[in-house]
């Protein structure tokens, strides 16, 4: 999970780094990476590139672009991602209802109801990504989100989980075939089969090329011949019934 932190003051800055750093030694199995941002224009700029959060929290008043702009273009751009407001001023109450803000906390900050609003967010980020895919790795069970995995490459009999943000998780040695380990993935209808040892995510498609997808990442994946009339149909209808 990504938490993303952004306050001019870089007192408070500091200090809700040190919160979040105490908010993990409570709580050992949150795992979640932390990017802080003392100039909100370079994190409005991250926003609409689309290098999204799960969290955030935003200081309101700052000289560049303020939290209540922040927050509309983090809307703009996902339903999923948390937000938290931390501000020394109760006037933007209304505004950070309107964001659908998951809590509005004012300075100086009470570790408690951090500590608590924290705990919702982290709920809230994980509810809304969705249904969960289970991969069986050397260092235990991890779960990534369905919306998150671009597509799953099956190689020497493991699962290669590519995710959105360019990471890639993989399964320890596979004893059933290939379509077993994908499960529910199968049945989902953002995902298809295009290949013995490939499956993709609809969604993350940037263009069907002759006999290949070219995902988002780049990554030009493979269409077996005997199916490729299956998967033009398949990703044509996918397509169209996103625009409907």
């Amino acid at each position: 999970m990504k938490i993303a932190i952004c306050d001019d003051s870089m007192k408070d800055l500091i200090l809700l780094e040190g919160l979040l750093e105490q908010y993990h030694q409570l709580n050992p199995t949150a795992d979640f990476q932390v990017e802080k941002f003392s100039n909100s224009s370079e994190l409005q700029e991250k926003i609409q590139q689309q290098e999204l959060a799960d969290i955030y929290i935003l200081d309101i008043l700052m000289n560049q672009a303020n939290g209540i702009d922040l927050g509309n273009e983090i809307r703009k751009n996902s339903s999923e991602s948390a937000i938290i407001y931390i501000t020394s001023s109760d006037d933007f109450a209304l505004d950070a209802f309107q964001i659908h803000a998951v809590r509005y906390l004012l300075k100086p900050v009470q570790e408690k109801l951090f500590f608590e609003a924290l705990d919702y967010a982290c709920s809230y980020a994980e509810l809304k990504k969705g249904p969960m895919y289970p991969i069986k790795t050397k260092n235990g069970l991890q779960s990534v989100p369905c919306s998150r995995i671009e597509y799953v490459e099956n190689a020497s009999r493991m699962l290669n989980v590519h995710l959105t943000d360019g990471r890639v998780i993989t399964s320890i040695f596979i004893r059933k075939s290939f379509e077993d380990e994908l499960g529910e993935l199968l049945h989902n209808k953002c995902f298809l089969q295009v290949h013995k040892s490939f499956l993709i995510n609809l969604n993350h498609v940037k263009k069907l090329d002759g006999n290949s997808m070219i995902m988002s990442s780049g990554d030009n994946i493979p269409i077996s011949k005997k199916n490729t009339a299956n998967v033009k149909r398949q990703y044509l209808l996918f397509v169209s019934e996103q625009y409907q």
